[in-house]
């Protein structure tokens, strides 16, 4: 049984079950050894009813906006995360692809989706927003090699990832070209 502590997986999981979506969770305790090495385990194998294939899906967890100058749009991974992710898309065959989600909990007045698409949930909002890993890897930069962390540039992460129920109900939607007004919580 996996054991879910971090609240961005634990949120994107109740989104999943509210929208019928089938998912399996991956316990992340142990990394998977492969070869003279590990993998990172992904968090979530997302199958949608309607689609060709199904998502091995990593998620990223930030807030919006964050840090002390109100940034939007972080989307900064590990080169691990991407390359871990990749190594089970090769490894699971075609019909699986690697996806990045990005759950933002939103902390201030305006949210990365519209209204209509943000997720309340124990009192926080969230917004899921999706990109495919061969998008995200070929459009990455380095944005620390100490901590070998990359990010893709924010107006080519807005073009290119979607909010990440398009994605699983197969409905193509482009992010706002601006962050929007965020819902209030009780």
């Amino acid at each position: 049984m996996t054991i879910r502590t971090n609240p961005y997986e634990v949120a994107l999981e109740a989104y999943l079950r509210d929208l019928k979506i089938p998912y399996l969770a991956i316990d992340e305790q142990r990394r998977s050894l492969y070869g003279a090495g590990s993998l990172k385990n992904v968090d979530f194998v997302v199958s949608p009813p309607e689609g060709e294939g199904s998502f091995l899906v990593d998620v990223k967890g930030r807030k919006f906006p964050s840090g002390r100058q109100n940034r939007y749009w972080k989307n900064w991974a590990t080169t691990d995360d991407l390359d871990s992710l990749a190594h089970w898309q090769r490894l699971m065959g075609p019909r699986f692809s690697g996806l990045l989600v990005f759950a933002y909990q939103v902390a201030g007045e305006v949210s990365p989706l519209p209204t209509s698409l943000l997720y309340p949930f124990r009192g926080e909002i969230y917004g899921f927003v999706g990109i495919r890993l061969d998008l995200y890897t070929a459009w990455s930069k380095t944005i620390s090699p100490k901590w070998k962390t990359v990010a893709v540039p924010t107006a080519t992460f807005r073009q290119l990832a979607q909010p990440l129920a398009a994605l699983l109900l197969g409905e193509p939607a482009a992010l706002p070209n601006e962050p929007t007004p965020a819902l209030q919580t009780a």
